[in-house]
């Protein structure tokens, strides 16, 4: 039953997205665990606040490397349910995950950390690309393992790309549109798509199929949210285009992890990747599986960034 209490470890807890994983895991009554990096004297203090602040929300804590199998496979004897979020230069560190969980047994669910594209469908210039292929062995390797799992495709997070195509903690004249600015998106919040993920760990629906956070209320275009903030804000911006092709020798030419985001921007805002395929029967769209969750609409997180824009930090390439 998806409202069955388990035990779920995260890993890659202290991240961006793990963070709110583990809020919405306790949030919903989940004995919930974190596999972190040991204590050391160089450990910066804001590591050492969260895990201070876990341990008062009542985690779990298991401190140990992903190359310390015995203590990270003793680690997973202890749960139910693992759900990775670790940061994309750790994706195949994802392999020690997966040799670790078929050794313990127990492992009822895997979620290895994806959260972007859909991974078997889309396609990018060569430096995305390179991500796409890394998480496609772990699917394989996921698979191949006979671990039981769920891939999440949450598209894109709304509170980077609202920032890095509209800046709203600045009031600029003007804004950049890559390509036509017509191609469709999708911009989810970061608590909505960690909402799904725990509601998902313990739903048999999911077992061994795709969520893809595709709720209508997030699929946009670049076109559509300027203008949406133009009418928020009663300001005019001017429109900037970047043409595809400059985009793409853009990919070529700068250093990584530049030439990363600049592909990404390719893949989701010019050739519309996310809303380029129907969803298939194996498909499980999260906002028609669980309509009982009141997602943060893109309408509504404007809203919120006309009073208080969120501070983000760039992910790690």
């Amino acid at each position: 039953m998806a409202g069955e209490k388990s035990k779920i470890l995260i890993i890659g807890s202290t991240g961006h997205l793990g963070q709110y994983m583990v809020k919405a895991s306790v949030s919903l009554g989940h004995p919930t665990y974190a596999y972190v990096r040991p204590i050391k004297p160089t450990t910066d203090s804001s590591k050492l606040q969260l895990h201070k602040e876990f341990e008062a929300m009542g985690l779990t804590l298991f401190q140990g490397e992903l190359d310390d199998h015995e203590k990270l496979v003793g680690a997973l004897k202890q749960v139910d349910i693992v759900i990775s979020t670790l940061a994309v230069p750790q994706h195949l560190e994802q392999l020690k995950i997966i040799k670790a969980i078929k050794e313990a047994g127990n492992i009822k669910r895997f979620f290895p950390s994806e959260f972007g594209n859909e991974e078997d469908r889309v396609s990018g210039l060569p430096p995305f690309e390179a991500i796409h292929v890394n998480r496609r062995k772990i699917r394989r390797a996921t698979e191949a393992a006979g671990i039981s799992y769920t891939y999440v495709s949450a598209n894109s997070f709304a509170s980077y790309f609202v920032d890095y195509l509209l800046h709203p903690h600045e009031k600029r004249k003007e804004v950049t549109v890559y390509g036509s600015g017509e191609a469709k998106a999708v911009l989810n919040c970061e608590e909505d798509v960690a909402a799904y993920t725990i509601r998902a760990a313990t739903d048999p629906r999911a077992a061994n199929r795709i969520v893809i956070c595709r709720p209508q209320g997030n699929i946009v275009s670049q076109l559509e949210l300027i203008l949406a903030w133009e009418k928020k804000t009663g300001r005019t911006l001017k429109r900037i285009h970047v043409p595809e092709q400059e985009i793409i020798e853009l990919s070529k030419t700068l250093p990584h992890p530049d030439n990363v985001r600049a592909s990404i921007l390719h893949s989701i805002f010019i050739k519309g990747e996310q809303m380029n395929f129907e969803l298939t029967d194996n498909d499980l769209e999260a906002s028609k599986l669980y309509p009982d969750y009141k997602y943060t609409s893109i309408d509504s997180y404007l809203d919120i960034c006309l009073v208080d824009p969120p501070k983000i930090k760039l992910a790690a390439l």
